[in-house]
């Protein structure tokens, strides 16, 4: 029940309204999302979510290819992920740009072969052919279309840059990405029907705070619907595990590599110190005191690490050391199989 006032707290309250000490009080706005039911979303928060966690993963692919091109520093990250109607996207769109029209053709058949558009700006396309070519990357003029030699460059940055988004997304689907071709204007592209839902990633490029952009790539939402499965965080790592046998190859593959590697190998029984005078002045026969007993251990190094403890001797006349511990951390506390080495 609401609490009823008292004939004092009325009097007390018409009195501080005739003097206007009394505010009015505003109702509280509530935040009101428009919602379009002609076109409801098809994708939840999770799915946009593991979308967005794949192309984090592309971006940190993408990134060092763009430094060692450039030979600077390139930052990429997303900047956005929404969903929306391809028209909405097309009218964003300006009437000069580099868009790379690229192919997905899945190997389970059992999905339907679909295109994915990427759209680089004017301002990163012409800063890519400018550094390229050994130019600074400033002073570009953005105001024309693209030549013959600058379309067949960044051609190749494309084709670059699709074989990177191939390798992140088989980590969760097995398919095959190529490009088809590059369109500069956008008013002849005619993907997908006006109507049709895609997936907008929006990718922030920065190229060592000269220059940045927004790169963007177009996913069709129907292709999304029927491989929305495989982005599914709970098993996206378990898609990834591969045949014991493939990863028992891998590793003998690895470690046959490293076998084959060259390491210097040196045995120092002691270390002193001499001045360079008594240095010039030696001469074959001269004796240099140690201060090691000749029964005493040595160091084995690797590369200039300390690794194992030996012993001198001989085998069959010729100089050998006999390891005896190794050396972890300065203590010689694990023991090791004794070899005789040459």
């Amino acid at each position: 029940m609401p609490e009823q006032l008292s004939q004092s707290q009325i009097d007390a309250l018409l009195q501080k309204m005739s003097s206007g000490e009394a505010h009015e009080v505003q109702e509280e706005t509530t935040k009101v999302r428009e919602y379009d039911f002609r076109s409801p979303k098809k994708f939840t928060k999770e799915q946009l979510k593991s979308l967005d966690s794949l192309h984090e993963t592309f971006s940190r692919m993408l990134s060092p290819y763009f430094s060692g091109l450039l030979r600077t520093a390139c930052e990429i990250e997303v900047a956005q992920i929404e969903e929306q109607s391809y028209y909405e996207y097309s009218n964003a769109l300006p009437d000069t740009a580099l868009i790379g029209m690229l192919d997905l053709k899945p190997v389970n058949h059992n999905y339907d072969e679909a295109r994915m558009i990427v759209n680089l700006p004017m301002s990163i396309g012409f800063y890519l052919v400018d550094r390229v070519l050994g130019g600074p990357g400033t002073g570009i003029d953005y105001d024309r279309d693209y030549t013959d030699v600058e379309i067949a460059i960044l051609s190749t940055v494309l084709q670059n840059i699709t074989q990177r988004l191939q390798d992140t997304w088989s980590s969760n689907l097995d398919l095959e990405i190529k490009m088809d071709g590059i369109e500069t204007n956008s008013r002849l592209l005619q993907v997908f029907a006006p109507g049709d839902v895609v997936v907008i990633v929006v990718l922030n490029v920065k190229f060592d705070n000269k220059m940045d952009g927004l790169m963007n790539i177009c996913i069709p939402g129907e292709f999304l619907e029927q491989v929305s499965d495989t982005f599914n965080i709970r098993y996206a790592h378990a898609s990834k595990r591969q045949d014991p046998s493939k990863e028992e190859s891998k590793k003998r593959l690895i470690l046959e590599n490293v076998c084959s590697s060259n390491m210097e190998v040196q045995a120092i029984f002691d270390q002193f110190q001499m001045s360079l005078k008594d240095i010039m002045q030696l001469q074959p026969d001269d004796i240099i005191p140690l201060s090691k007993p000749i029964n005493s251990d040595i160091l084995v190094t690797i590369d200039k690490t300390p690794w194992f403890t030996a012993k001198l001797g001989e085998t069959k006349q010729k100089k050998a050391i006999k390891l005896q511990n190794i050396v972890s951390n300065g203590d010689e506390n694990i023991q090791w199989k004794s070899v005789t080495s040459q």
